[in-house]
């Protein structure tokens, strides 16, 4: 839920329950006015009737009032000289429908005769003045009401609008860009701060960006030709004839040492060129060819290995950066090859706009995430755990779906090329 949205709801529920509970304490102070008043009248009826009872020494006629209703009860005796108020319903025969009324209940002496009198007040006409004033009153503090909730709502959102710019900036920085963050001009002190701040942020996050970006570039480079050297040279010394067997082993495991860095070397050569874009052009490339001339390539590995290699392709392009999916190819088929049982089987099939490479191996599932995290590899792997991340990075970069699979004893990797930002890359030749 959107902060305003949230504000808006919670204002809205104090509102309304504010409302109400005022509206109801309103409601029940009116109607205890409207009945103090409606007993003030029965007793000054009742004073009345004493006082007509006391001069005329007869009782008034029950028809006599206009606006309530008098019973006269003869008793024995006069117990009880407390007045009652209470409210009670009767049949209105004039209207000819049931009314609420007041009624004030006591007993007196009247012409020298102890009698219980009941003087009844319709309360009809006083309800009616209280939805009157009450609809007067509340009808003007509902508009009002609205109307500041729809002030707040549009003051709300325009003191929002640099915070939606400022993320709408945020979103677009990039830390490979030469461009910096674009900062918002606000007057809200604490859109300012933040501002200020994550401008600084990412000043010093592209600063350091670059100066790592820097040291990996000169540190790869500057390996590049001591390592070539030392290949060259344990070549030399490998080929000669004057070491003895355990002089051999030793060079041998060397080599093997070296060739291991040298590898890693270009393969975070070749992830920092991804991660740069350094790799943008784009051409058509016909995926069934490019993968018929890696099985080519690969034949050797593959014979060794006695792999038996199996393919279901149909003719399909992809545009895409020739490096890139040549990249992609090469580390699909090496992993398969190397993480494969001698005399296995691999299969490279292409249906529904997907790449699958499945191949056999250990008999256990891998992570489905962590095998494309950077230096992750099994432990009885010689790789440089990178041959993955490699393959995660070209996905990213291309807009490439990219998942593990591990079913009926095949480790499946699929590429699904039709993703939302690259339906229109896709050519079916």
């Amino acid at each position: 839920m959107k902060l305003f949205s949230s504000y808006n709801r919670i204002l809205a529920i104090i509102t309304l329950t504010g409302l109400i509970v005022i509206g109801f304490l309103f409601y029940q102070t009116l109607g205890q006015y409207i009945n103090k008043q409606i007993d003030d009248h029965l007793y000054e009826e009742l004073l009345e009737v004493r006082d007509f009872t006391h001069v005329k020494n007869i009782l008034p006629s029950p028809d006599g009032f206009d606006d309530v209703i008098v019973d006269y009860k003869k008793i024995n005796k006069l117990s009880d000289k407390r007045k009652y108020f209470a409210d009670t319903t009767f049949y209105n025969p004039k209207k000819k429908h049931d009314e609420s009324a007041r009624y004030l209940k006591t007993a007196l002496i009247l012409n020298r005769q102890p009698y219980e009198v009941m003087i009844m007040a319709s309360k009809f006409e006083r309800q009616e003045q209280i939805k009157s004033i009450i609809l007067i009153i509340l009808l003007p503090v509902i508009i009002l009401l609205l109307i500041l909730w729809l002030v707040n709502r549009i003051l709300i959102k325009r003191m929002w609008l640099p915070f939606r710019q400022l993320l709408i900036n945020i979103k677009a920085f990039n830390i490979n860009q030469e461009k910096v963050f674009e900062p918002v001009q606000t007057n809200i002190e604490e859109f300012r701060e933040l501002n200020n701040a994550v401008l600084e942020v990412s000043l010093k996050v592209k600063s350091d960006y670059k100066e790592i970006k820097l040291f990996t570039e000169n540190a790869s480079h500057e390996m590049m030709t001591p390592l070539a050297v030392i290949n060259s040279k344990l070549d030399t010394m490998l080929q000669s004839n004057a070491l003895g067997k355990e002089e051999s082993e030793i060079l041998a495991d060397l080599y093997k040492a070296t060739s291991k860095l040298t590898k890693l070397n270009q393969s975070l050569l070749l992830l920092v060129k991804i991660d740069n874009d350094q790799l943008q052009d784009k051409e058509e490339i016909d995926l069934k060819a490019l993968i018929e001339e890696k099985i080519s390539y690969f034949q050797e590995l593959i014979q060794k290995r006695e792999l038996q290699v199996e393919t279901k392709i149909s003719a399909f392009s992809v545009f895409a950066n020739r490096s890139l999916i040549e990249i992609l190819i090469n580390n699909l088929f090496s992993n398969a090859i190397r993480h494969n049982n001698d005399g296995g089987s691999m299969m490279v099939t292409i249906k529904n706009d997907s790449l699958i490479f499945s191949n056999t191996g250990s008999r256990n599932g891998l992570h489905p995430q962590k095998i494309f995290e950077r230096f992750y590899k099994d432990n009885a792997s010689d790789g440089t755990g990178l041959g993955l991340a490699i393959l995660k990075q070209v996905c990213l970069k291309q807009n490439y779906e990219l998942s593990y699979n591990y079913n009926q004893e095949y480790h499946q990797f699929i590429i699904n090329f039709k993703s939302s930002e690259n339906k229109s890359q896709l050519t079916m030749l």
